[in-house]
């Protein structure tokens, strides 16, 4: 009965001088069992190691055991536990439905309890109670002794929680945290253990319930050998926390208590030397790196180094690509194998993704030692979404989930047939329980005919049908059900009607012959996983009452909880992993990607429902719980230490500067430490490269991602750059090479690839457009943001999948559609703008949006309460806008005199015709908002409004460029038409832009109504441009002072207008324009004609016409390919735009 340390620093040898001191027993031929005691994660790697070291010699007393292991042949033994073990997803399961049954009776976590995460949260502080040693009874037995209110609270629910808890679990089941607080009391009847030596090994710390199992073995064994990871003993007691051994040290305190307190004997300890260590015998980089990592003062090691590197990079693709090909080096040239191999990381699940994907391109074998969480299985997507579908009313969301897990029989095509319906449709709801046919006519952006529209509304009743009913039978069955059991057994009657288990039998067969080992591996587990939660959830809740939404949660509760662990399907694998979960010290060669600040070392985690004060005062009060964030960070030291110490040859550290999205990265403040240890240290980055032979000579690897290596570097020798010999060498092979040739011939034809094609004929770009060509001038604008956009949306009027939603410019249709009804109202009625009742006014939109919507024309503002706000909002943006125009036209001389003028065929006025140099005439058709006029001195003048529902400004430069033309082009034909039909000599005033919005008025002292209206009014002033004379400026705005509130123009003292401060142009100006919009327009009418569909977006310094633009996937537009370029507009001042204009007009 006694107790022996084996003191030594990582690498000493001390797991080996376990295994040999079991051998030299087992030689010696004592009657004793023989016990190896090590970590659950490490038993088959020490059952391997024993294996190893004794050959034949292992006899029935020799034990490679865990905790959990020596639980499990106690109770074997002696008895003990008569119920099931109850998983974490019942226990999760449970937890929720006793929240829900006694949320009115919590003080704090009332509302917590319906966050995301909280359960997992309650069940790891229930986890934590238990090894701990903490019961319901001791918590309610301390909760006087605790003053402070938020922290009793806290208590207070977590004892009830607990309490209620155990009650109902130990019914029927035990918790797997309870089976080493039954150990304690079952080892006394056990006789496994009667004068056995033990040896304990890979422990760095224990919780109170093993120390309570090691107390009874020590009473009970000959001796217990425990290897601790430290250097010297711990005399007098103290530990420094900034130690990088003071886990290591308190264990040790600790372990000393307990032989105090029960008179046991301390054997005179092994301490295991480091000159060298064991595992570093062939590395003096690695010995002086444990020696130094955590010494201060440290010792400079200033010689090169080869077994110690590190890699910068650009970021966590390039970082796992070197690292890929670096493993491939060490195999090739080295001899190493890739199961002595592992890349380790803090951030496994942001890595996860691009290892397999670049380690597949490298043909690296690899196992991601990870449990897989179940939740993304379309096994359990289909269970979760069919009663997301019946508890949510029937969402597109979880209709089209439930669909497209591809488990049940339709197919791909139907499905986008379908969903295509629903969305263009808005399907929701009742809509797909109602027995009756769907008969919307809307299916895509197309006209079909009559008896093609009918024969496909048939067919997708047809799909319709047989896609819901099983579902709709699910619901049926679910209505007469309420309580947990019934409704387990619904769920499992659909599962089989659906015939899921074949289905899954036959997708595992399938996986197999695709060599998808892994994932016929998950697949094989998941029915068992759903048949064990669905009896769970029977055991745990069973006949007591809940609704179908109470079910969905706790099944996804359930769910949630599962991880599914797989094992490796081959020896020769390199192991891929968490930093938390490395578990074995037989590695040669470790990487550690992702060195970075923040991920390793980890972050501080979350305090949780208990932050560190208050275990803190628990501790103080005497309830021990789990270690405060400040100690769990000082273990981070040795956890880093451990890491850096697990290899025996070769150690590569690697971080990013940028992630994914080329967010900033830091190195961590374990590189900066390395370099100043190791202050000639191999590193190297692929920030920048050359051209060099050893550059080349790396990317020279494998043949998948070396042929992709060899396409660049002949696309830069085809492009001029000059590149290393090495390249024409690996061109030969692959030349030479059968699989590969086709391949490779078929890229290097690529180089010639472009994706324009400028100009298509003549007769064919008729076909498309028509002839005589008619037009609308927004399209002419199109055409001169990009060529190719136009012929893909007015020549093959390739669309945007139809979807039932409300678009800008749909709203701003239907504002336009109200104002012109208003306008004409106000016409009819004798009123007039600047002397309309205001209540009248906001009546009459009412009515005629009222009036709209039982008209159906925007079926969609009656769909739902979100767009009944919209409508609402509407209402308020035209009263506003009303009110507004009101203003305006009370400030000025001007009238309203038309409204949608349009030119057209059967329009206020003819189509605007344009003759092209040919001879040939297109017609221009379009319609204005308003047109306002003066008669003044003999001469019409003429105000054009355009209504806009976004911000709209006007831009020399864009006329210039083609962009904007419609306000000018309207003004020209206005003039014309005026001239020639009626012989009035009119003149422009003015082309202005007038936002329709109700702008919510900030400020922050009290102000008058007045003064909120005056607000209102500048907020929305017009943008546009104005005829240079003062006189006609107020006739727009009679009250101007200065700046005006309504109109972008400034007057100066004198009564001048201030140019700078001022859109204005002069008559002669605005004759220019004329002339130089009609030029545009014929230049841009022949470009279109002649078959320009050019792949060329413009570009500007505040974005390109690529940045709005649906027809991306189709251009692949791409400034690395050959010819595409984009057509650069640099923004001119006015007076440069006015410069320009002429020089053409010259010409």
């Amino acid at each position: 009965m006694s107790l022996r340390f084996i003191y030594g620093r990582a690498g000493s040898g001390k797991s080996q001088y376990c295994l040999n001191s079991i051998k030299k027993r087992i030689e010696e031929d004592v009657d004793r069992s023989l016990i190896l005691l090590v970590p659950e994660q490490f038993s088959f790697q020490a059952e391997k190691n024993l294996i190893e070291v004794l050959g034949e010699k292992t006899g029935f007393k020799t034990q490679v055991l865990s905790f959990k292991r020596m639980a499990y042949r106690v109770f074997n033994e002696v008895g003990g536990i008569t119920a099931k073990h109850m998983n974490e997803s019942g226990k999760s399961m449970l937890l929720y439905n006793i929240i829900e049954d006694n949320k009115n009776n919590l003080k704090v976590f009332k509302k917590a309890a319906k966050r995301q995460g909280f359960i997992t949260t309650i069940s790891d502080i229930i986890t934590e109670f238990k090894r701990y040693n903490v019961t319901p009874e001791i918590i309610i037995n301390n909760l006087d002794n605790i003053e402070e209110d938020n922290l009793k609270y806290k208590m207070e629910d977590l004892s009830l929680i607990f309490s209620e808890f155990e009650t109902r679990l130990h019914k029927n089941y035990i918790d797997n945290e309870d089976d080493l607080t039954i150990l304690v009391e079952k080892l006394n009847k056990s006789k496994q253990f009667d004068n056995a030596e033990i040896w304990i090994d890979e422990f760095s710390s224990f919780s109170p319930q093993e120390y309570s199992v090691l107390e009874k073995l020590l009473l009970k064994s000959y001796r217990i050998n425990i290897t601790l990871c430290t250097d010297y003993l711990n005399e007098g007691g103290f530990v420094d926390t900034t130690d990088v051994f003071s886990p290591i040290k308190n264990t040790e305190n600790k372990l000393l208590e307990i032989i105090k307190d029960n008179n046991i004997k301390l054997d005179k300890p092994i301490a295991l030397k480091c000159d060298p260590c064991v595992r570093f015998k062939n590395s003096i980089e690695l010995q002086h790196l444990e020696k130094n990592m955590f010494s201060f003062p440290y010792k400079e090691y200033k010689d090169d180094t080869k077994d110690i590197c590190m890699l910068k990079t650009l970021n966590q693709f390039t970082e796992i690509e070197n690292t890929a090909k670096d493993i491939i080096k060490l195999c090739r040239e080295k001899g190493c194998r890739f199961k002595d191999i592992a890349v380790i990381t803090g951030d496994l699940n942001g890595y996860e993704n691009i290892i397999s994907s670049v380690f597949l391109q490298y043909n690296i074998p690899f196992f991601i030692d990870k449990k897989r969480e179940i939740n993304n299985n379309p096994i359990i997507i289909l269970i979760l979404s069919a009663l997301e579908v019946l508890s949510k009313n029937w969402t597109y969301e979880s209709v089209f989930r439930y669909l497209k897990t591809g488990l049940l029989d339709i197919s791909n095509e139907e499905m986008d047939i379908l969903e295509n319906y629903v969305l263009a449709n808005g399907i929701k709801g009742y809509k797909w329980t109602n027995d009756k046919p769907w008969k919307h006519k809307s299916f895509t952006n197309y006209e079909l005919e009559e008896n093609v529209e009918k024969e496909l509304l048939n067919k997708i009743n047809d799909i319709r049908y047989k896609a819901m009913e099983p579902i709709l039978s699910l619901n049926e069955s679910f209505k007469s059900k309420d309580s947990a059991k019934e409704f387990c057994e619904v769920l499992y009657e659909f599962l089989c009607g659906i015939n899921l288990p074949d289905k899954i039998q036959g997708m595992i067969e399938e996986l197999n012959l695709e060599g998808e080992i892994e994932k016929a591996s998950e697949y094989n587990q998941i029915w068992n996983i759903v048949m064990e939660v669905l009896e769970q959830i029977v055991e745990v809740i069973g006949e007591e009452k809940i609704s179908l939404k109470e079910f969905f949660m706790v099944l996804e509760t359930g769910f949630s909880e599962y991880e599914i662990g797989l094992i490796p399907p081959a020896l020769d694998q390199v192991i891929v992993g968490s930093i938390t979960r490395l578990r074995s010290h037989n590695i040669n060669t470790l990487y550690i990607v992702g060195v970075n600040d923040g991920i390793f070392p980890a972050p501080l985690k979350e305090e949780g429902i208990l932050n560190d004060e208050d275990r803190q005062f628990l501790l103080d009060k005497g309830l021990e719980i789990a270690k405060d964030t400040k100690s769990i960070a000082f273990e981070e030291q040795f956890l880093v230490y451990s890491t850096l110490t697990t290899p025996s040859k070769y150690l590569r550290l690697s971080y990013p500067i940028a992630d994914g999205e080329g967010k900033t990265l830091r190195p961590s403040i374990i590189i900066s430490r390395i370099k100043k240890i190791f202050t000639n240290i191999c590193e190297e980055n692929d920030i920048v490269k050359s051209n060099s032979e050893e550059e080349a000579l790396k990317n020279i690897s494998s043949a998948k991602p070396t042929f992709n290596y060899l396409i660049s570097n002949l696309r830069k020798d085809v492009e001029g750059v000059k590149i290393d010999n090495l390249w024409g060498d690996t061109y030969k092979w692959y030349l030479e090479n059968e699989f590969w040739i086709e391949k490779l011939n078929r890229l290097i034809k690529g180089f010639d690839y472009t994706n324009q094609s400028k100009y298509i004929e003549t007769k064919k770009i008729r076909n498309l457009y028509g002839k005589p060509l008619k037009i609308s001038v927004s399209r002419v604008e199109k055409f001169s943001q990009c060529p190719f956009a136009y012929f893909i949306q007015y020549g093959l009027k390739a669309k945007d999948r139809k979807i039932f939603n409300l678009s800008y410019p749909d709203l701003g249709i239907f504002m336009h559609s109200i104002l012109e009804k208003f306008s004409h109202e106000l016409e009819k009625e004798g009123l007039e703008w600047n002397t309309m009742d205001l209540n009248w006014a906001e009546e009459e939109i009412d009515k005629l949006i009222n009036e709209e919507l039982d008209n159906k024309s925007l079926d969609i503002l009656n769909s739902s309460k979100r767009y009944e706000y919209v409508t609402k909002s509407v209402k308020k943006i035209l009263k506003r806008s009303i009110w507004l125009i009101g203003e305006h036209i009370k400030r000025g001389n001007f009238k309203p005199s038309y409204y949608e003028l349009s030119f057209d065929v059967d329009g206020d006025y003819p189509p605007i015709a344009m003759e092209l140099h040919s001879g040939e005439v297109v017609n221009l058709i379009g319609r204005v908002d308003r047109v306002d006029l003066l008669q003044k001195d003999g001469v019409t003048y003429l105000k054009i409004i355009d209504y806009k529902s976004g911000t709209k400004e006007f831009k020399l430069s864009d006329v210039y460029y083609g962009l904007q033309l419609q306000l000018l082009i309207y003004l020209d034909a206005i003039l014309t038409e005026l001239a020639e039909r009626s012989g009035v000599n009119g003149e422009p005033g003015a082309l202005l832009y007038l936002k329709l919005d109700d702008p919510i008025v900030k400020n922050t002292v009290d102000i008058s109504d007045e003064e909120i209206e005056k607000n209102i009014i500048k907020n929305l002033k017009m943008k546009g441009l104005i005829l240079n004379d003062p006189n006609v400026i107020k006739d727009m705005d009679n009250i101007i002072s200065g700046i005006s509130d309504i109109i972008p123009v400034m007057l100066k003292k004198d009564g001048g207008v201030s140019e700078g401060r001022s859109s204005v142009a002069t008559k002669e100006e605005f004759e220019t324009l004329r002339k130089y919009v009609r030029y545009t327009i014929i230049e841009i009418c022949e470009e279109m004609l002649e078959g320009n569909i050019e792949i060329k977006p413009y570009k500007k310094k505040d974005g390109s016409s690529c940045d709005y633009c649906i027809y991306s996937s189709v251009c692949k537009f791409d400034t690395e390919i050959r010819g595409n370029k984009y057509n650069i507009l640099i923004d001119k001042k006015d007076e440069e735009v006015w410069e320009s204009i002429k020089k053409k007009l010259e010409c």
